[in-house]
């Protein structure tokens, strides 16, 4: 497809992971709408990595059809894990390849940008019916958890973990520790539990997450347990971030940065430039998502398709396995291929993929991490993450198939 390149026009194309729950969906739509605002005589369009519609192709072509011809494209990620880092920019790839004349522009993720700190203090206050604009000088007598999504990225862990610190420096709280609701430990309940310990009366629980989901409907599930437990504790949830002014803030910076060029005059590396050294280096590769494909390592989405047609009945252990060395060949009996991430599984029946490459989280089996949700009944979409090892060690929790009742999957 060729692009006429006579005139430059401009636009803004937010990229989202996305989310089988719609008012995650309508949440970032909202972002979108705050951006338009701040940007009006610019088209601003949003789409998905997986899971909701519009996918991110649809969005970039509404942006050609309105005469765009030089995209400013930001991911809507917090911090840059794998998607930020190679999912949206192979996306991107293969989509200018597509599109001659078309000039393709990636941004950085949001980051901890003092307006996502503000922000994210902000929530903390307001849950507490305090005034962010006036706010006490200290909160010794409250302990603050902050709940960070949890990947198998390193750095984007310890961003949660210095966010943590940043932020009990500056609203004064006696303790802060952070806990995660992905891969990674330690987990939000096991976390709670070990926390309520240090005998503080009043708690504020505050998730560093922009949108709803399954990930904020489990900690609001373990929340509640903890709480129900320690009824002498006084448990307070702060909101998620959502479209707080200071996070279209946010966004609005990461434009802007490239627009000026700020972005590319920097020494560091951009999200885009490291893809593609890592991709010349045979590093990772380019492949095709659309929006209904499932990551199924990504613990937010519940059980994957495939798994539910595969019946991974927990009570049997029918576990998919992860043992083995993800160089897999995907076999199923209908022909047809999709763009997948690529997740180490084997079943019994065969369609090729092309598949991203996620290596299975080092520490996937820690004593404080993603297996002590086994059994509670308030979330199961983690349990294709596990090796069949950790299963058989943890069969004695596992009691049928907790899709049909566990709670983060019932709000």
């Amino acid at each position: 497809m060729s692009i006429s390149t006579q005139e430059t026009k401009k636009g803004i194309m937010i990229c989202g992971h996305g989310s089988r729950d719609k008012d995650a969906e309508r949440e970032f739509g909202l972002v979108a709408e705050g951006l338009k605002a701040r940007f009006p005589d610019l088209p601003v369009e949003y789409g998905f990595l997986e899971f909701s519609a519009p996918n991110i192709h649809m969005g970039l072509n509404s942006l050609i059809k309105q005469g765009v011809n030089d995209i400013y494209a930001i991911p809507g990620m917090l911090f840059a894990a794998t998607h930020a880092k190679n999912d949206i920019p192979s996306v991107l790839t293969t989509y200018q390849e597509k599109n001659d004349g078309l000039d393709m522009h990636y941004g950085r993720e949001l980051g901890l940008q003092e307006d996502m700190i503000e922000a994210f203090q902000a929530r903390i206050y307001e849950s507490l019916g305090l005034d962010p604009n006036n706010p006490p000088d200290e909160l010794y007598d409250t302990m603050l958890v902050v709940v960070g999504r949890g990947t198998s990225d390193t750095s984007a862990n310890a961003e949660a973990a210095k966010l943590t610190r940043i932020v009990n420096e500056n609203m004064g709280f006696g303790w802060a520790d952070t806990v995660y609701s992905g891969v990674t430990y330690p987990s939000v309940g096991v976390g709670l539990e070990k926390l309520v310990k240090l005998g503080f009366k009043r708690i504020v629980v505050a998730p560093y997450f922009l949108f709803t989901g399954r990930l904020i409907k489990r900690i609001q599930g373990y929340v509640d347990k903890v709480a129900q437990e320690n009824p002498g504790i006084e448990f307070i949830q702060a909101h998620y971030l959502s479209d707080h002014e200071r996070v279209i803030d946010a966004f609005e910076n990461r434009v802007n940065e490239i627009m000026d060029g700020s972005l590319f005059n920097s020494a560091e590396e951009t999200l885009m430039s490291s893809f593609k050294r890592r991709l010349a280096a045979g590093e990772v590769d380019v492949h095709h998502h659309h929006a209904e494909f499932v990551d199924p390592e990504d613990d937010t989405q519940g059980l994957s398709e495939s798994d539910q047609k595969h019946e991974m009945t927990f009570g049997t252990i029918k576990a998919i396995d992860h043992s083995h060395s993800h160089a897999h060949e995907h076999s199923h009996s209908h022909d047809h291929s999709h763009g997948h991430h690529h997740h180490g599984h084997t079943h019994g029946h065969s369609h090729d993929h092309g598949h991203h490459h996620h290596g299975v989280y080092q520490h996937i089996g820690h004593p404080m991490g993603p297996r002590t949700m086994i059994g509670e009944g308030i979330c199961c979409c983690f349990m294709g993450q596990f090796t069949e090892e950790i299963l058989e060690q943890e069969k004695d929790r596992i009691e049928g198939d907790c899709s049909k009742a566990a709670q983060a999957h019932q709000r």
